[in-house]
């Protein structure tokens, strides 16, 4: 597996094992883009308070 990860395919090592890798990088980036949006959202909604009648 070593020796695998160590081989010059002119790919980042997270990239070189293929579809699955692939997916899985894909899923992660996802998820991070949904998460940093969710933090955002949040920060701009607490940073502008509904006023109260």
């Amino acid at each position: 597996m070593l020796r695998h990860a160590l081989e010059d395919l002119g790919l980042p090592v997270h990239l070189q094992g293929g579809t699955r890798d692939y997916l899985l990088y894909g899923a992660t980036m996802v998820l991070a883009g949904c998460g940093t949006g969710a933090v955002l959202y949040e920060l701009w909604k607490a940073s502008f308070p509904q006023k109260k009648n």
